[in-house]
């Protein structure tokens, strides 16, 4: 059962991770630091998590 919970739990993550990419604008439309930033650290903090579920 616990198992089950955890696995469910990283999908969840996982999931939620690529989902939230869709909020982003892509590489090509960045266009000031702010969002620039955004993005770097959403594709770190996705690199981490799939880093974790491996």
């Amino acid at each position: 059962m616990k198992d089950d919970v955890s696995d469910y739990v990283a999908h969840l993550q996982l999931h939620m991770s690529l989902q939230s990419r869709n909020l982003l604008p892509s590489m090509n439309q960045v266009k000031d630091n702010r969002n620039n930033l955004l993005y770097q650290t959403q594709a770190t903090i996705e690199k981490h998590t799939s880093r974790e579920l491996a």
